[in-house]
């Protein structure tokens, strides 16, 4: 019998090693898998290369794991903001590595390990320093520089729900990374808020297949959740935000909107409410028509 599902977030981090290199998705943190974050501090696995979208917010997730000196290096390609502190304090006294990568260029690399691609030419990053050193190609009158896969050992991955054999439903724009980093890497990692029995799941709906995914477990629905639907949250201090709001949301607490809610970028985040302009999760609304992504 395939089941992948272990007991509580330490057993499913269990057996990384010092020097992994460790796939977190999360976009800011809509999606950000804080549960296994917090239980890889505690396991104590250090000298790590993280890739992420962002290099930490606030205090926790995996500004917390910065901040416990357990990164060596960190790929992304959105390391500052305006609460990224512990990331700041930790570059300019020189304690953690840093590789820029365009954000479309991050995606796509991950992408391309999990897809068993060798390398790709992408216009990104010409004419840049980001470009120096790398093998530069002309193709059809544009200048292209060569990038190669991120591959991972481990990745890191929170969606909304999922099944013993480790098929996996996201939330919205939870989703972000996690589907392709789930794919790059030699073992995945996901959380979810609820374990469903087999068959609960409609396969249309299952971003990412089992085969990709090693273990599983159950965190609990999120406190600003109450059956998938945002009823409020706290924000990066513990105090209570207010209720939906008829406003364009924010960050992963934006209420329901009659705009596109933010999350950092266009969209909604991980607890965006209903829109009537453009659509989240499987489905980008056209006017009255949904075509499917």
């Amino acid at each position: 019998m395939i089941d992948k599902t272990v007991p509580d977030a330490a057993a499913a981090v269990a057996g990384i090693p010092d020097g992994s290199t460790v796939l977190i998705g999360g976009f800011g943190r809509a999606g950000q898998p804080v549960e296994l974050i917090d239980a890889l501090i505690e396991q104590g696995a250090s000298d790590l290369t993280i890739v992420a979208n962002n290099a930490g917010n606030g205090d926790t997730g995996l500004a917390a794991l910065l901040a416990k000196g357990r990164v060596r290096r960190i790929v992304c390609s959105f390391p500052r903001q305006h609460d990224s502190w512990v990331f700041d304090e930790l570059y300019r006294a020189g304690k953690v590595e840093l590789e820029i990568v365009p954000q479309g260029n991050l995606a796509e690399r991950i992408r391309a390990a999990g897809a068993g691609i060798g390398a790709f030419f992408s216009p990104t990053g010409v004419g840049t320093q980001l470009a120096e050193g790398k093998e530069a190609r002309e193709i059809d009158g544009r200048r292209y520089v060569l990038e190669y896969p991120i591959k991972a050992d481990f990745a890191l991955v929170s969606a909304l729900k999922g099944d013993r054999w480790g098929n996996i439903v996201y939330r919205k724009t939870a989703r972000n990374f996690g589907p392709i980093m789930a794919s790059a890497a030699t073992t995945t990692i996901v959380q979810v808020d609820e374990i469903v029995p087999l068959g609960m799941l409609d396969p249309e709906t299952v971003v990412t297949p089992g085969i990709f995914v090693n273990r599983v477990v159950a965190v609990g629905e999120r406190p600003w959740l109450d059956g998938g639907a945002f009823v409020g949250g706290v924000d990066l201090e513990g105090l209570p935000l207010a209720g939906p709001s008829t406003g364009s949301g924010t960050a992963d607490t934006a209420g329901p909107s009659t705009g596109s809610g933010t999350d950092g970028s266009s969209g909604t985040a991980d607890t965006a409410g209903p829109s009537t302009g453009s659509g989240t999760d499987d489905t980008a609304a056209t006017g009255n028509k949904e075509v499917d992504q």
